[in-house]
């Protein structure tokens, strides 16, 4: 199954129960911290790899369409409006002609700090619909979702009271669900999740990240610091070559890299524990002529579509053109950026503004552990003398 690579908000919901915070300001669009809600919903996406996001727009869409157009990081953003409210099986049923086979489909008024490829990832035939649950202590709010293995079995309404498992508004969709839709209004959650669910084509994925649905007074005065606490995350700082991918000199094509032992699992567990991963890599090759900034970029491209299919991905790939003394003219001689100076690591941070005290860096050289000691985060040597994947634990489990 090819890679999803679409993502699809609803954003037409009235926010009722806000009162009149949402009489002139959609829902979605209400200041969280010090940006809109979805501000951080899209940003998450993009950071993600989704290469397309749709907004659903139905009450004040006009408030909705300045982001029609825009571009997140490499994600383009496209706004459509419902031409009538008809619930959120609706909304998609009026975007039909605009989805791809197989999309993310989320809400845009809840948050779920989860690894969205790790959703969207298929270890078998992919179902029709996947859902990302979550377990809170009272599901009475939300409605129960029962499952057996990995298959939803039922969706109970709200008022049960007690532990459970909840929908939390997230889900991996086959564009096929569409033709479920027999009437409208109707919703996907009430009226064609409970269908799908009893003849068995319903996954259910289980996460324990921090959930969060601005619904309510009280929810949405907790996101006020909630939401900046999560986004604040630590970063993991990978040299490349020789921790990522063998170092056979100056690799700058996708039949040039045989991945270390372990690495792409070391990623997938840094997306998973919801850690930022950026590379921070000299490719001095490109001075010396040997190859070019975009053979770079494109390699390094490869390698997150590569990365993508176990549910892994780099947030951002950092990397030095220049050499001191040896190559082109403009890219010969002292520079901020080749390690041992701390150029990559204070690039990525301006990129993402991760919580440097919990944030560390892994490199097979002393160059890579003194631009760490600079930058002020903590360095750990790899040499490949065990999996990636089991350093990364341990430096996580706090054994190193």
């Amino acid at each position: 199954m090819n890679r999803v690579e679409q993502a699809v908000f609803l954003v037409g919901g009235r926010g009722t129960r806000l009162g009149a915070l949402t009489h002139h300001t959609p829902k979605p669009l209400l200041k969280v911290g010090s940006a809109p809600f979805l501000e951080t919903l899209l940003n998450e996406a993009a950071r993600h790899g989704f290469r397309e996001i749709l907004l659903l727009a139905g009450h004040l869409a006009e408030i909705v369409r300045h982001y029609d157009g825009l571009m997140i990081r490499d994600c383009r953003l496209k706004v459509l409006v419902e031409p009538s409210e008809a619930g959120t099986a609706g909304a998609l049923h009026f975007a039909r002609p605009h989805l791809a086979e197989r999309f993310l489909l989320a809400n845009g008024d809840s948050f779920f700090d989860i690894n969205l490829l790790a959703l969207t990832q298929d270890t078998g035939a992919a179902p029709v619909a996947r859902l990302a649950l979550r377990l809170v202590e009272d599901a009475g709010r939300y409605g129960r979702v029962e499952v057996k293995g990995d298959r939803i079995t039922s969706f109970r309404e709200k008022g049960d009271s007690g532990a459970g498992l909840i929908n939390a508004g997230i889900y991996v969709l086959q564009k096929s669900v569409i033709d479920r839709i027999s009437t409208l209004p109707a919703s996907i959650e009430k009226d064609i999740f409970p269908q799908l669910a009893e003849l068995g084509l319903v996954e259910g994925r289980v996460f324990d990240g921090a959930f969060i649905d601005i619904g309510i007074p009280d929810d949405f005065a907790r996101a006020q610091t909630l939401i900046p606490n999560l986004t604040k995350r630590p970063m993991a700082f990978l040299d490349r070559d020789g921790v990522i991918n063998r170092d056979v000199g100056y690799a700058s094509r996708p039949d040039q890299i045989e991945w270390m032992p372990g690495a792409i699992k070391a990623i997938r567990l840094l997306n998973d524990r919801g850690f930022y991963v950026a590379t921070v890599t000299n490719q001095a090759g490109i001075a010396r002529g040997f190859y070019t900034a975009d053979d770079v970029i494109h390699l390094h491209a490869w390698m997150n579509e590569q990365l993508a299919k176990h549910g892994a991905h780099v947030d951002s790939w950092h990397f030095c053109p220049h050499h001191p003394t040896e190559g082109l003219t403009d890219l010969t001689g002292p520079c901020a950026c080749r390690k041992p100076n701390p150029g990559l690591l204070e690039a990525a941070a301006d990129t993402w503004h991760p919580d440097r005290g919990r944030s560390f860096l892994i490199g097979d050289k002393a160059t890579d552990l003194q631009a760490a000691n600079t930058f002020g985060v903590v360095g750990h040597f790899y040499e490949g003398q065990i999996p990636l994947d089991e350093l990364v634990g341990k430096i996580l489990a706090g054994r190193l």
